[in-house]
């Protein structure tokens, strides 16, 4: 049997697809599982072996990118495909792939282009994400639906993480703390980058701790200045190295604690049993709710929020600017003190 299976477009998303992959891997013994992803994401799923291989579905493919794909895809003559996402234009793709069955949610008018068009759950009141891909797959008679995240990094990765540390033996890179500062959803979610200064002074200064920000391409220049105006020479930034998701999934998996907004590197945390500080802004805590025992989520209650939008629709950012730096510093110190040191310093 041969199950093609179209992931999510989002890290976020993919990491929360893992628990549904693993439930398919475990129900479908014999079976070849493919995946159908965007290149970015790919990584995500590297290290493990919840696919045995997959094929890549590039964001702006031209007309000819997409016929080769297309033919590529109904070659592999799948018995399955299940279709993770909402839209309409991967319904589309898994119908047109060929497959004998498609499975996914009856949603966004593509019914008729599934064999199995499962009614979809009501958007009216926040749930997990997890749970709706979950709940997908057990229509296949999948067993056991455990919600454990499933990672893995690569040697390569964690030898990067590990040269990095090397050059920076002057601090403490057995017990650290990971920041992330931003995500691809939009400027709604970032934390002001002033708080993210001010707290990785405060825990360099007052905790004792190392800091690493973590970062991707497109928050470099973010990371930099965090490192610039903290001025602690144990507050670093990953921001000069090669970047990948395989160098943020290690740096996370060796933290001892991650504090982040609410975007793809958090569930990492997760994969990897890393206690994660979460500052949601202008997202609901239920979608992305992954029932990790050792996070904690902050948020604002504002009456304008969560919106869900991906810029401050009212221009105030209240939801992010009045969850202030003393109340994450406050739960930091109260939930993951670093007792001994704070105790040397109070003697």
């Amino acid at each position: 049997m041969k199950l093609g299976i179209w992931l999510p477009n989002w890290i976020g998303d993919v990491a929360m697809a893992t628990p549904a992959l693993r439930a398919l891997r475990d129900h479908f013994v014999d079976a070849e599982i493919v995946g159908v992803l965007r290149p970015y994401v790919a990584d995500v799923l590297a290290g493990t072996k919840l696919l045995d291989r997959w094929w890549i579905h590039p964001p702006k493919s031209t007309r000819g990118d997409s016929w080769q794909l297309l033919r590529s895809l109904r070659r592999e003559r799948f018995d399955l495909a299940i279709v993770l996402p909402n839209s309409l234009r991967t319904g589309l793709w898994a119908w047109a792939s060929g497959a004998k069955r498609t499975l996914g949610y009856a949603r966004n008018g593509r019914s008729l282009l599934l064999t199995d068009a499962v009614p979809a759950p009501s958007r009216a009141v926040p749930h997990p994400v997890l749970d709706e891909m979950l709940q997908l797959v057990g229509q296949l008679g999948c067993g056991m639906l455990s919600r454990k995240l499933e990672l893995a990094t690569l040697p390569q990765d964690e030898e990067q993480l590990a040269a990095f540390w090397r050059r920076h033996p002057v601090v403490n890179s057995t017990s650290y703390v990971c920041l992330n500062t931003g995500g691809a959803f939009g400027a709604a979610k970032d934390w002001p980058t002033e708080y993210f200064v001010e707290l990785s002074r405060r825990l360099a200064e007052e905790l004792d701790r190392t800091v690493l920000i973590v970062c991707g391409p497109q928050e470099r220049s973010t990371a930099q200045r965090i490192v610039s105006e903290a001025a602690h020479p144990r507050v670093l930034s990953l921001a000069e190295e090669p970047l990948s998701i395989g160098l943020t999934k290690a740096a996370v998996r060796n933290a001892s604690l991650l504090v982040t907004t609410d975007s793809g590197p958090r569930h990492f945390a997760t994969a990897f049993d890393v206690p994660c500080l979460t500052l949601f802004g202008p997202t609901h805590i239920a979608w992305s709710e992954t029932f990790h025992p050792l996070a904690v989520h902050l948020q604002r209650k504002v009456d304008c929020g969560p919106c869900q939008q991906r810029v401050c629709p009212v221009q105030h950012h209240r939801c992010m600017r009045e969850l202030t730096v003393n109340q994450v510093f406050g739960q930091i110190a109260a939930l993951w003190p670093n007792t001994a040191l704070r105790e040397e310093k109070a003697a």
